[in-house]
């Protein structure tokens, strides 16, 4: 180690690592802080759950040094997207603040197609929710206080299977928002308003239930979706026949049938009775035929592989017309 103690040569070293550094290791360094890349910025401000359009977007060209790996290069990989966070003007779009699906709190109204509608209703106690334990996906029946002024408490034919898509709090998180404070403990809000799935038909007396009435929610069904659909279907087959029969009535409204003279003499009278009882016994069959909503019978789904013969383990459960069971 002689040669270390010798000034010329530390002099040598020291010049020739000064030349790596100014014309070698500096130039790599200025290079890759001068190199550029293309990135998505967001040119509008984007809302939670909102759908990423071209207008939303614009493709800039920025420094590459200490760029996020993370960052959205192509608009293709953006547009057509849901910002699953909120973003500002001038933010990049990073992969984790873009998702294929709507945020989680608006799912459910994303999935409308058109052919229904989404329609909250205030629930006026605590009791009116069911005590808070109403979820998504429930079936309820809507109880109407006082209907249309006549003071009568039923449920309408037209609301008495609706499935319940959110259960939303004052301050307007669904039930499946957790809420914590600062402390560390989880916030818990008591439910002020039920979103329910109805037709537009459905939606009116919703409405008008909401401003001139009280309303209350009795639980029908929950669990499978199979199961809830049945439900669903009834209900919707009880109003296309409702729509039906309100169409045949305009029909004989506007083209009254003008009586025509008989053409043949009847015997007896006895004839005469029997045809107007034979009428009113089909017209009666016709009545009941479709006269309220089909019952509903779920079989017990815990017990669906148990042996035929036990009757304490096969157990159904019959749901009328008017939300009770059997």
């Amino acid at each position: 180690m002689k040669f270390l103690k010798n000034r010329t040569v530390l002099g040598v070293v020291c010049i020739a690592l000064a030349l790596i550094i100014c014309f070698a290791i500096t130039p790599l360094f200025n290079a890759s802080k001068s190199s550029t890349m293309k990135i998505i910025r967001i040119k509008n401000d984007v809302k939670i759950g909102q759908e990423i359009t071209s207008k939303d977007i614009e493709v800039v060209e920025v420094g590459a040094y200490n760029m996020p790996s993370e960052v959205m290069q192509k608009s293709e990989d953006v547009v057509g997207k849901y910002a699953a966070a909120e973003m500002i003007k001038g933010e990049y779009v990073l992969a984790a603040k873009v998702s294929d699906t709507p945020a989680s709190e608006n799912a459910y109204l994303y999935n409308l197609t058109g052919e229904k509608r989404a329609i909250s209703i205030t629930i006026p106690s605590f009791a009116g929710g069911l005590s808070g334990k109403l979820i998504s996906g429930d079936i309820v029946s809507v109880i109407a206080v006082d209907y249309k002024e006549k003071g009568e408490t039923l449920v309408p034919e037209e609301l008495q299977y609706v499935e319940v898509i959110a259960v939303t709090d004052s301050k307007g998180n669904d039930d499946e928002t957790v809420i914590v404070k600062p402390d560390g403990e989880e916030e818990t809000e008591l439910p002020e308003t039920v979103t329910l799935l109805v037709t537009p038909e459905q939606a009116n007396i919703l409405a008008e239930l909401e401003a001139e009435g009280e309303i209350h929610v009795a639980l029908v069904y929950r669990g499978t979706t199979e199961n809830a659909q049945k439900f669903i279907s009834a209900q919707e087959k009880y109003l296309t026949e409702l729509a039906a029969g309100k169409e045949n009535e305009k029909e004989n409204i506007s083209n009254p049938e003008v009586p025509q003279k008989p053409t043949a003499q009847v015997s007896s009278e006895s004839e005469i009775t029997e045809d107007q009882d034979t009428e009113k016994d089909s017209g009666e069959s016709i009545h009941e035929s479709n006269s309220g909503i089909d019952k509903i019978i779920i079989g017990s789904e815990d017990n669906s592989e148990n042996n035929s013969d036990d009757n304490s383990d096969n157990t159904e459960t019959e749901v009328t017309s008017n939300g009770e069971s059997v």
